[in-house]
């Protein structure tokens, strides 16, 4: 979506961004966050830099996900992935995963896919900013600073009642009241500079 944006617009715009208190995990619409859930991935590591396969410089698929135990209680996760740096009001959404089993433990590497009505275990793929299903890769403009790409896991008490191809309005107003957990994990990425790792993360914006 960005790739193409010139550098001089890039460093231009470099402050504008919608922010971390924006983030879905620090809304006061799903409520209490609930436990701490271990969210990692083997491809790269809590605030460091995206591998470029996972961007729009590379083969543009998801990373690869582990996660530790449900909450007692937990019906099924639903997964969010946003950028809170994009030049925009509201951070961008690069992948909404929602209807995953709570003996689930993780998503392998492409696993973020369009899927058309989901699968018959009642898993489906969400629309990101793009406005179609999957994977929305990374491309920060060039000249733009590190971006922050926040992974939201949330353990739900009930799964979320939901349209085809919801959005992130539709997603986080189904999930009210119904998280048990949350884990999150930050990779960076950046055109041209080099990425500051742990730079941000939803611990560290005030609720």
């Amino acid at each position: 979506m960005l790739e193409h944006v010139p550098g001089w617009l890039g460093s231009l715009l470099h402050n504008v961004r919608a922010g971390h208190a924006k983030l879905i995990c620090v809304s006061p619409e799903i409520g209490n966050p609930g436990v701490e859930i271990d969210l990692s991935s083997p491809a790269f590591a809590s605030g460091g830099r995206l591998p470029e396969r996972f961007t729009a410089d590379g083969a543009g698929i998801s990373p690869p996900l582990v996660w530790g135990a449900a909450p007692p209680g937990t019906v099924c996760f639903a997964l969010i992935v946003e950028d809170p740096d994009a030049p925009a009001l509201s951070p961008a959404v690069h992948a909404i995963v929602w209807g995953i089993g709570a003996d689930e433990r993780g998503l392998a590497e492409g696993e973020i896919a369009a899927d058309g009505a989901g699968d018959q275990a009642g898993r489906d793929v969400g629309r990101n900013s793009a406005l179609v299903e999957g994977w929305l890769p990374p491309d920060p403009p060039t000249g733009h600073g590190p971006h922050d790409y926040i992974f939201q896991l949330f353990a739900l008490s009930a799964a979320p009642v939901l349209d085809a191809n919801p959005g992130r309005s539709a997603i986080l107003s189904a999930m009210k009241d119904r998280v048990l957990g949350t884990g999150l994990l930050t990779g960076t990425y950046s055109r041209g500079e080099k990425a500051v790792a742990g730079r941000g993360s939803c611990s560290a914006v005030p609720i």
